[in-house]
């Protein structure tokens, strides 16, 4: 409930991240390759991004199965079609 109350809140202060922002921020995610504060994410990134913006879009992210939120900070999960074709290749049958 709160979380959709953030969002209604974002929107309503138009604040809503723009597609640019969401994939400069899944970029940053990706290059980290691993466990990153929300703070170095901000760091990471070419351009500032509003701390709400940014939360809205790691908020996004979680939800569409890209990354893991966890007290230590934030994770990229998400594999690309191509990895997953990579990893089958190289796979034993069973």
């Amino acid at each position: 409930m709160a979380r959709v109350q953030r969002q209604i809140q974002i929107m309503e202060s138009g604040h809503s991240p723009t597609l640019q922002t969401i994939l400069m921020v899944e970029q940053t995610l990706k290059e980290a390759g691993q466990l990153i504060s929300v703070a170095e994410i901000k760091r990471k990134l070419p351009r500032k991004v509003m701390h709400q913006t940014l939360i809205s879009i790691l908020d996004y992210l979680q939800e569409s199965g890209k990354i893991m939120i966890g007290t230590k900070g934030v994770l990229w999960i998400f594999a690309e079609r191509k990895e997953i074709e990579e990893l089958i290749r190289k796979g034993k049958e069973l």
